[in-house]
């Protein structure tokens, strides 16, 4: 059976893969499979995560395209979610540095367009899976503004370190100003209630320039 879907815009996508769960199992194989092979080649990357919804003339956004210029820089590739914002800035910058730029998109009902400055694209079904390649494959994630899918994958990298499923590895929220009213909460009510500790608040830093984010990562690895 074929199952379609309606999106805000009353555009419709098609679902063409069976509806049997035991069947998805081979689906999910083939995309962890696709996954592995093509980044497994990469070397060393940072996963940038960053609002959708941000354009070029907005300050986040050149924010965003500097901070994966210095990143690339500095001889990382970039892995961003490949869709438009601050994660075409984070691809843009990259390839104006001369560096690898990758693009893991998502599928959704109304489809995420991959932006034009993705050099290794990489297709995902699955959320769960596409947040594995991010974490697998990354040196160190840098969060810029962004709403619910960015606080999603800070969050979930925090979580990873926190309960030591990962080592610990660079996590930089970038812009101070942006992130204070998170933060605030964390410490004032958070932290207060004992639901985390002192220590889960140094798993992240904050900066607010875009070459002080290469400098925290390359700080991290040479106490490494």
């Amino acid at each position: 059976m074929v199952k379609a879907k309606a999106c805000p815009n009353g555009l419709l996508e098609r679902d063409d893969f069976t509806q049997e769960d035991t069947w998805r199992i081979f689906r999910i194989m083939s995309e962890f499979v696709d996954g592995f092979e093509v980044l497994s080649k990469v070397g060393r990357a940072v996963s940038i995560f960053g609002s959708a919804r941000s354009k070029p003339d907005t300050k986040f956004y050149k924010l965003g395209e500097e901070t994966a210029y210095y990143i690339a820089k500095a001889g990382y590739a970039v892995i961003t979610g490949s869709g438009p914002g601050l994660m075409e800035a984070a691809n843009r910058g990259t390839k104006r540095a001369g560096g690898r730029s990758i693009g893991l998109n998502i599928h959704i009902p109304c489809e995420q367009k991959p932006n034009k400055y993705v050099d290794t694209l990489l297709d995902f079904r699955y959320f769960f899976i596409r947040k594995v390649m991010f974490v697998k494959y990354a040196r160190a994630f840098v969060i810029l503004p962004g709403g619910y899918g960015t606080l999603d994958e800070f969050f979930e990298a925090v979580n990873l370190i926190q309960t030591q499923r990962i080592s610990k590895f660079p996590v930089i929220l970038l812009g101070s100003q942006y992130w204070k009213g998170l933060i605030d909460w964390l410490k004032e009510t958070v932290y207060r209630h004992g639901n985390i500790s002192k220590e889960d608040l140094n798993i992240f830093v904050i900066v607010d320039k875009p070459q002080d984010v290469a400098a925290a990562i390359k700080k991290f690895y040479a106490k490494a």
